[in-house]
């Protein structure tokens, strides 16, 4: 799956608006800090480190993904983060697991 996928099938499954505009434009703003949701655009940015073309066609896998995050999970596990940004990173990191897990689905048939 491409991260821009993975970023599509994130915003429609994990409860989030995620996106800001289309994927490349999406992957750009949270790249530049300029992302509509602070904590959405820290978890597109930390994504977007796994393609390193930066266009958003690079192949992503589960584990780099849900891994790329642990650092996010971190920082709102603090007793002073905010509960909603531990909650967020949360939810994507399951439905990363949901997405490849349909993906594999998909492709036994």
């Amino acid at each position: 799956m491409t991260l821009n996928e993975l970023i599509i099938y994130l915003d429609a499954h994990a409860g989030f608006d995620l996106l800001d505009g289309m994927p490349e434009d999406t992957l750009e703003r949270a790249r530049r800090g300029t992302h509509r949701h602070a904590i959405a655009g820290e978890i597109i940015a930390a994504l977007g480190t796994l393609d390193a073309a930066g266009t958003g066609q690079g192949e992503v896998e589960r584990s780099a993904a849900v891994k790329v995050l642990s650092p996010l999970r971190l920082k709102y596990m603090a007793d002073d983060a905010p509960v909603a940004g531990f909650r967020m990173v949360e939810k994507i990191i399951t439905t990363i697991d949901e997405a490849f897990n349909e993906e594999a689905l998909g492709k036994r048939g």
